[in-house]
């Protein structure tokens, strides 16, 4: 269960992500996906686990899936940003 709240944790700071990526839509989108996402986890826990298939199941999953890509296209930018700063820097010797 523990893993389950990390990885909701991170995919509640997604939208986050997705404003520095200057992708707005995607944020509102994520945000949606989060409030759901809550839903299915506090209905699950304290009552029992909405069918397969359900709207709040779709959104607890599609959450997970579009904070996983937010995180790997941050990723990319935090290298590339920092392989172009190592680049353009002079060192002096």
């Amino acid at each position: 269960m523990g893993i389950i709240v990390m990885f909701m944790v991170l995919a509640t700071l997604t939208p986050f992500l997705f404003i520095h990526l200057n992708k707005k839509i995607l944020a509102v989108v994520q945000t949606v996906m989060i409030i759901g996402m809550w839903l299915y986890y506090f209905e699950a826990l304290f009552h029992t686990a909405p069918p397969a298939f359900s709207i709040m199941w779709i959104m607890f999953y599609l959450s997970m899936i579009l904070a996983e890509v937010a995180w790997v296209m941050f990723i990319i930018r935090v290298v590339k940003t920092s392989d172009t700063a190592k680049r353009t820097t002079t060192y002096y010797q």
